[in-house]
């Protein structure tokens, strides 16, 4: 069987196809394209014009995968498309697109989780089979694990995601947002070499991320490495700190020391409550999903953290952790197979959509 799934939730716009060979083989990825809304340095994308953005390049997007997966329409079975959560106009974008094509080609319908959907794709490119997941991106951050037919959530944010977190503090230092904030960030912070002393908040099996960010804010201002002048900094360019405890009263702070601090700090919270998970479903193994996931300091400290519990790390790159159509084309064609199927009338979207709302028909 083969899906085309449509990606929109954020500012990526991605068209994938999958195959599932009736006989039970390795499903196939065909075509996985994509397409970014970058916005300037300093700001984020809004809403109205990421999905604009979508609406211009959906069906370019749908023409080129069909071509590089050498298929026709003719042998397409369903349409997948996210159904949330996510960004309120980019999923209409999306959702409208679907059912055009579902109307025009007279194809089934599959609307996804968007969470289910990196998980699923995880698992299908690992080969992990029952892992703790660790699910991080711009809009989420959840510890999951799956139990009669649910993904679980045993721990997640209580206010902003980690990687909008990370996407902010860009936006504060003026770091450029192409290819992404976040990929940017962890350019820098390999250039960091020194530890500035960060809030770190753990509630449970839950994590809070404002004021972590509400702190390395004003910090960047205090040291004037916030603004448009602070992306043409180099290192020579160093600012004096004042000695109050953020670092030795002699050192200089830069913008990679900041980032180095950022990411070690919040990563070090997603460990914990990750392990803290792990222990008490009794797994050793973990799997990153989501766009954050392809992080490798956060890949390295999370696979120390498995391999001193006898386990596993479990991840992916770019391809599959940033938001892409095959994940969506994945997990609809699997719940597609086992009858699932969407009513046009019912082919809504919606921002909010819990990961443990889907009812996961197709795993044992």
């Amino acid at each position: 069987m083969i899906a085309i799934g449509l990606e929109g939730s954020a500012n990526k716009i991605g068209v994938g196809i999958m195959l599932h060979p009736k006989n039970g083989g390795p499903a196939q990825v065909l075509a996985n394209i994509r397409h970014t809304y970058v916005s300037p340095p300093g700001e984020g994308f809004l809403p109205k014009d990421t999905a604009q953005h979508h609406r211009a390049w959906v069906v370019k997007l749908v023409k080129a995968a069909i071509k590089e997966a050498g298929i026709s329409v003719d042998d397409v079975d369903c349409i997948c498309y996210t159904k949330g959560p996510g960004m309120g106009a980019p999923l209409q974008s999306t959702a409208v697109a679907a059912r055009m094509l579902s109307l025009l080609w007279g194809k089934d319908l599959v609307g996804v989780n968007h969470c289910v959907g990196h998980i699923e794709m995880g698992r299908q490119v690992t080969g992990a089979t029952n892992p703790v997941v660790l699910y991080v991106s711009g809009g989420n951050t959840q510890v999951i694990a799956y139990s009669s037919k649910r993904y679980r959530i045993f721990g997640e944010t209580l206010d902003i995601a980690v990687g909008n977190c990370l996407d902010r503090f860009a936006r504060t230092i003026y770091i450029s947002n192409d290819p992404a904030p976040g990929y940017n960030i962890e350019q820098l912070a390999k250039k960091g070499k020194r530890l500035v002393e960060m809030p770190y908040t753990v509630k449970g099996m839950d994590c809070s991320f404002s004021g972590i960010l509400a702190h390395i804010d004003s910090l960047a201002t205090s040291l004037g490495l916030n603004g448009p002048d602070a992306a043409a900094l180099d290192e020579s360019n160093q600012t004096e700190i004042n000695g109050d405890g953020d670092a030795d009263a002699s050192g200089k702070i830069t913008r990679a020391d900041l980032c180095f601090s950022l990411q070690e700090t919040i990563y070090a919270m997603l460990v914990e409550i990750t392990e803290r998970a792990m222990a008490h479903v009794g797994a050793k193994d973990v799997l990153i999903v989501g766009g954050v996931g392809s992080n490798e300091r956060l890949q390295e400290m999370m696979s120390l953290m498995a391999r001193d519990r006898g386990g596993h790390l479990y991840a992916t790159d770019e391809r599959y952790c940033i938001d892409n159509g095959i994940m969506i084309a994945q997990a609809g064609l699997m719940a597609y197979s086992h009858g699932f199927k969407t009513p046009i009338e019912e082919s809504t979207c919606t921002q909010r959509f819990r990961t443990d709302d889907v009812y996961v028909d197709w795993r044992d």
